[in-house]
């Protein structure tokens, strides 16, 4: 390719590379058309670097921009017809642009956010822009977006909202500048299991009471001082067997009567007769587990 012979385009970095590209599409598959479609697109790297730089400050390193408008422009040299009677240019200009575009959306959303929305956003972006130039220091409202954009006001809404999607803080990010070690992780609420374990030892509270008080001195030993089913047989003087059936029995019965406590008042009427004396109030719907049988012996009816 004569370069010194070459006409020049209006733009220094728009060759006049129609003859060759022209070559380019008669050349069979082989070391000769590989060499020339190189020397095309180092040509034409100079225009790919200038529509990189439209988009230096929006978040992304330049280096990594130049090399994603190098791929676009390599997509548009093997793209490119001659035969449609169209310039280069026209065809790479939105193919190096649009491969630019699909770099931002792809990879610097925080989260993933729909074209459509990524598309009100910049809508909305510009409208900001332009409606803020006329001097006032106000934010320009949801009407004025509205018009100026000629969206709806929900479509505004949902722009907005994007805007603050491109980018998210890391949960560990120190809630002041002046330090002290606090992030946002640390201020994020989370269930507390205390709760549940409060529910579970109400519901269980009347129906332990109602067991004889052998069964409820077996649950004590066993699941408040952890004592294990041997040595509790050991102290009670029966077998190991006959301790780990009446733990069995006793958690059932007590699962039932809770069961049972809870259902009544949905059903209507009152509660099963034997079930739960001094049980009333609001529904108890948790079942109780043996993990979490009271950890007090006052449950139990038992001494401290």
């Amino acid at each position: 390719m004569d370069t010194a012979t070459r006409k020049r385009h209006p733009h220094d970095d728009a060759p006049d590379t129609a003859a060759d590209f022209a070559r380019l599409a008669r050349l069979p598959d082989g070391p000769e058309r590989d060499a020339l479609r190189d020397e095309l697109v180092r040509a034409w790297l100079p225009m790919s670097e200038r529509i990189a730089g439209r988009y230096r400050g929006k978040g992304e390193p330049f280096e990594d921009l130049r090399q994603v408008a190098a791929l676009g422009l390599v997509k548009a040299v093997d793209g490119y017809d001659p035969d449609r009677g169209h310039a280069f240019e026209s065809y790479a200009v939105p193919t190096v642009t649009g491969e630019i575009k699909r770099h931002f959306r792809d990879h610097m959303w925080a989260l993933h956010v729909p074209r459509r929305v990524q598309e009100l956003r910049n809508r909305v972006r510009i409208a900001i822009r332009e409606l803020s130039r006329s001097g006032s220091d106000r934010r320009p409202g949801i009407a004025e977006i509205a018009e100026y954009a000629h969206l709806g006001e929900q479509d505004v809404r949902v722009g907005l909202e994007a805007l603050d999607s491109f980018t998210a803080l890391s949960l560990d990010t120190e809630t002041s500048k002046e330090g002290g070690g606090l992030t946002l992780a640390g201020l994020l609420g989370e269930c507390d299991a205390g709760f549940d374990l409060v529910v579970d030892r109400e519901a269980v509270k009347p129906a332990l009471r109602t067991l004889p008080e052998r069964e409820r001195t077996i649950l004590y030993l066993r699941f408040f001082r952890g004592m294990t089913q041997s040595c509790i047989a050991e102290q009670l003087g029966v077998s190991q067997m006959h301790i780990s059936r009446l733990i069995s029995t006793s958690c059932a019965t007590v699962r039932e009567r809770v069961l049972a406590d809870a259902a009544w008042p949905r059903r209507g009427g009152r509660p099963p007769r034997g079930d739960v004396p001094g049980a009333a109030g609001g529904e108890l719907t948790a079942e109780p587990s043996r993990e979490r049988l009271d950890s007090s012996a006052t449950v139990f009816g038992l001494p401290g």
